[in-house]
């Protein structure tokens, strides 16, 4: 499971499915050079994006 605490590299090392819906949502991690110390909540944050709503997508990708 995916939490708003998880680092953002770490999301996309663990889950490299997860890349086209942080893109979708705007977040282009894998180009971003904080991305392993940046927790998802605050990226979503700065990027204007409803974190729970980036959540549920991340974590309904994941389970299947």
């Amino acid at each position: 499971m995916i939490t708003k605490d998880m680092k953002i590299g770490e999301i996309c090392r663990n889950y490299p499915d997860a890349l086209p819906v942080l893109k979708r949502f705007g977040l282009e991690c894998l180009e971003c050079q904080i991305a392993d110390l940046e927790s998802l909540e605050h990226g979503a944050g700065v990027h204007k994006v409803d974190v729970d709503k980036l959540l549920e997508e991340l974590n309904r990708l994941v389970k299947n």
